[in-house]
């Protein structure tokens, strides 16, 4: 279920945790995208496979979820025999924190828009609710 936005705030947050406010991560994931922050080079799917303690199917999940949210990026680097693998690294740190940014931007303009709503759905409505003594006065400023 959900937590309240009281809830939310009122938690002990890490860093690590606004990737999974913005992007749903799950334990696995941000195990992974902490290995690849602490590796020296981009790592293949298997080493993080290996790493991690599971399947390559299971790693390379893990990576497609963190590329489609933005935070991993995938390499081709070739053989001298002409065939290819992928490695990867995480994203830019400046990259990843103005993504977040900009959904928080946008979450909050969301937001705005629908504490206005509520405003002027609820404004006048005669729930028994008092304005201060005066019915005529507007309502608090936003």
């Amino acid at each position: 279920m959900v937590d309240s936005m009281a809830e939310m705030l009122g938690r002990d947050l890490e860093c690590e945790s606004l990737l999974d406010c913005f992007h749903g991560l799950n334990d696995l994931d941000r195990r992974v995208f902490r290995l690849l922050v602490e590796a020296d080079e981009p790592l293949t799917v298997d080493e993080l496979a290996e790493a991690i303690d599971r399947e390559r199917t299971t790693a390379y999940r893990s990576l497609q979820r963190l590329q489609e949210a933005g935070i991993v990026e995938k390499d081709r680097r070739s053989f001298e025999s002409g065939s290819y693998y992928h490695v990867f690294s995480p994203a830019d740190p400046d990259e990843i924190a103005d993504e977040m940014q900009r959904l928080l931007n946008d979450w909050y303009a969301m937001m705005g828009q629908l504490i206005a709503e509520f405003r002027k759905k609820y404004d006048g409505v005669d729930g028994g609710v008092e304005t201060d003594g005066d019915p005529a006065a507007p309502p608090d400023p936003e």
